[in-house]
């Protein structure tokens, strides 16, 4: 597979959101680091669902022993970006016992009596599982900014709850993994198409999709202001171009690896005699 080992060593730094980073120089249709084609891409994917599903196994063995190790994948992108593509190929390849997905909509009018992150916290994923959230507090300084449903005194003051929530998180285990699914206006509008063509996909399409997709430029700056006020150090942003669905997949894929990785997981030790249980379950 072309290129895999140059770009499972770098994805992170190439794909993180750092001082300076700026939206409109990213290609939606490129593959940064990665030089390989589709198939080696698919073949990548596969090859590695099997290291994955181990992490994140270890990761439930440590939580069922006391570790506070937790994992959470924040997705955030533009309608048909892919989310649920990432949700199904690269989530998916994981032990669902372990994984707990939150699909984030419009907030119920409970929520809505209580400050945005009361919902997000009730959604936060157990120790020793992976999270994922389809959409998340992002929603609370993307489309209020674009709709103007909040001032900018309060957008500032939804920022620093972000940063200090998201702080507390890492500090107590979390390891937050922050991706935009970044495609080009032109791909959503393909995508888009698809669907309406497509009597089995009709289910996917919303009447809402274009009436968000009119605010096109004020969404992308919305989203180049997130990554300037919450793309920290212990929780950076990756912009994932995702014109491509099988690099967007392998991109996440790799991000959640490096992030497990990172945790210094192991196996629980047992804590019987292991010998003396092994002797009796072969006398049974």
């Amino acid at each position: 597979m072309a290129g895999t080992k140059e770009f499972t060593k770098q994805v992170s730094t190439i794909l993180k959101a750092g001082p300076g980073f700026s939206l409109d120089a990213v290609d939606p249709g490129s593959t940064p680091g990665y030089k390989g084609k589709k198939s080696d891409g698919v073949a990548l994917l596969a090859a590695q669902d099997g290291r994955l599903d181990v992490l994140q196994e270890m990761l439930f063995a440590e939580g069922k022993f006391g570790s506070s190790k937790r994992v959470l994948l924040i997705l955030q992108a533009m309608d048909t970006a892919g989310k649920g593509g990432i949700v199904e190929h690269v989530v998916g390849s994981m032990d669902p016992q372990g994984v707990k997905v939150a699909p984030f909509k419009a907030p119920t009018d409970e929520e809505k009596t209580h400050d945005f992150l009361w919902r997000i916290e009730r959604a936060l994923p157990d120790a020793g599982f992976v999270g994922v959230f389809d959409r998340s507090h992002y929603e609370d300084v993307l489309i209020h900014r674009v709709h103007g449903w909040a001032n900018e005194a309060e957008l500032e003051r939804r920022y620093a709850a972000i940063n200090e929530f998201e702080a507390r998180l890492t500090e107590q285990g979390t390891a937050i993994v922050k991706v935009m699914l970044n495609i080009s206006r032109d791909e959503q509008k393909a995508r888009l198409l698809s669907r309406l063509d497509d009597p089995s996909k009709h289910w996917k399409y919303s009447t809402g999709d274009l009436k968000e997709r009119a605010f096109w430029d004020s969404y992308m700056d919305a989203y180049q202001r997130v990554f300037e006020k919450t793309s920290t150090e212990v929780a950076p942003w990756y912009v994932v171009p995702a014109n491509k669905k099988w690099f967007a997949r392998i991109a996440v894929q790799e991000l959640l690896l490096e992030a497990l990785g990172k945790l210094d997981l192991s196996w629980p030790k047992a804590d019987f005699d292991v010998p003396a249980e092994r002797a009796l379950a072969v006398q049974s």
